[in-house]
């Protein structure tokens, strides 16, 4: 097979400019595992209505089918650090590629409820090591000028993926009862691609100087932004990696640990995945007047919603920044949750309510959803940057575990309007956290971040 070097150098020849395809195709490439995260962690949303029925669940069984996989996404987010400064980002996007295939139809064939957990839980490992490596990757291969683009390019293929499950579930729950069968086996024909197409990509030129494969990262820089280019972005990088202590504690790295772990934290805990986990249930159940496959259809809009608005923060991130974003929807978060506990007190109409939850949807979808990510990939020293975001993507999983374990009994215990009342005053919360403590990083080079914190 002949290698993705040769093939972007014929195409590319020594061209400097930095939109060059080559980087959008390794971009796009990488973003595949954001596409199937996305997809593996939305597809319960339609497939837990019938699992519920057809294994019999309580409350507690179904808060732990959709949340068996959020264990196996921690503990992948917490091996990927050490995996791929070991291996290296292309090796393990490889091995990462392989277990969704597996998971996929493992999670398709159980007959009980420990044998789901367990294939989901194998997912969740997939998802884990996609989560924290693709954003990784894409931000140590990109110029900085279009960083942020492409790194929301892996949000918006995870919102693509929330969509496509959405829909899938939509048209399969006509097979019926065990509809949910096919919604977790279909996903293994993406991750199969997914697998293939990361044979054609580059490895991190970033890793490689790390290494001191000094010529094979040249030659990857050459193929993205030209050979005079090439040579100056190694020496820098030579250069900050040579200054860089090999510690992820140095106390010059307290604010970005900090920045980065609350970032994760309240990313999740502002409630975005009970919508996106739970919404089949919390229309079936919890609003009047509401059949399964209107339920479902209601996911389908929220997930286009979804879609649209991660769209329109790919181009707003590289003009408006990234602190401005997160100030802007973590406020509109706050709003929409707000009126929607509201509205939900009062018993309004079922449209009413979605209304505002899209609102919700689109404000985190513009801001927290893809911002968060790229400021954490934006903010570490290229020799602890692999393990740091690997911490700091744990600690988002931890936090998406809790609300994921919790939702239902909370809405059983505070009721829905008492619950997203909590999710809204965590997002008022989220406002002064980061008009406090986040820097801006648009236009900046990651070695010129990383000079900030010494």
């Amino acid at each position: 097979m002949e290698s993705f070097h040769s093939v972007a150098q014929n195409a590319a020849g020594t061209r400097s400019s930095p939109n060059s395809w080559v980087v959008y195709l390794a971009a796009a490439v990488a973003a595949l595992g954001g596409l199937l995260f996305g997809y593996d962690t939305a597809v319960i949303n339609g497939a837990l209505v019938f699992l519920k029925r057809q294994l019999a669940l309580s409350t507690a069984g179904a808060e732990f089918a959709a949340s068996s996989l959020l264990i196996g996404c921690a503990l992948g987010a917490g091996v990927a650090g050490f995996l791929s400064d070991r291996f290296g980002r292309k090796w393990l996007l490889f091995s990462c590629a392989a277990l969704f295939v597996l998971s996929s139809i493992g999670a398709a064939l159980p007959h009980s409820l420990l044998q789901f957990v367990t294939a989901r839980f194998f997912g969740g490992i997939a998802i884990g090591i996609a989560s924290m490596l693709a954003p990784l990757y894409i931000a140590e291969i990109s110029p900085a000028a279009i960083r942020g683009r492409l790194v929301t390019l892996n949000q918006l293929a995870i919102v693509i993926g929330i969509l496509v499950a959405f829909i899938v579930d939509y048209y399969l729950s006509a097979l019926g009862s065990n509809s949910w069968r096919w919604m977790f086996g279909v996903a293994g024909i993406p991750s199969l691609c997914f697998m293939l197409a990361v044979a054609f990509v580059p490895e991190s030129p970033r890793w490689l100087v790390q290494k001191g494969r000094i010529q094979n990262a040249a030659q990857v820089l050459k193929t993205i932004s030209g050979q005079e280019q090439a040579r100056l972005e190694v020496q820098n990088i030579q250069a900050a990696v040579a200054e860089e202590s090999g510690s992820m504690f140095d106390r010059r790295l307290t604010k970005p640990w900090l920045i980065a772990l609350g970032l994760a934290i309240l990313q999740q805990i502002t409630g975005i995945n009970t919508i996106l986990y739970y919404g089949s249930l919390l229309f079936a159940e919890h609003i009047p007047r509401q059949s399964d496959a209107s339920a479902l259809l209601a996911n389908v809009i929220i997930g286009l919603t979804n879609l649209i608005f991660t769209i329109v923060a790919m181009f707003a991130v590289d003009r408006f920044g990234r602190k401005s974003l997160l100030l802007w929807t973590s406020a509109g978060m706050a709003l929409s949750l707000l009126a929607l506990a509201t509205a939900s007190h009062f018993h309004a109409a079922g449209i009413l309510l979605l209304i505002f939850i899209l609102l919700y949807v689109a404000s985190f979808a513009t801001g927290m959803g893809p911002v968060v990510w790229i400021v954490m990939a934006e903010i570490f020293p290229t020799r602890v940057r692999s393990r740091a975001l690997s911490l700091a993507t744990v600690c988002l999983w931890l936090a998406c575990l809790l609300v994921t374990a919790t939702f239902l009994s909370l809405v059983n215990t505070l009721g829905v309007s008492g619950t997203f009342f909590l999710y809204a005053f965590i997002s008022i919360f989220a406002y002064a956290f980061i008009s406090k403590n986040v820097p801006e990083t648009k236009g900046r080079t990651l070695e010129e971040i990383e000079s900030q914190w010494r």
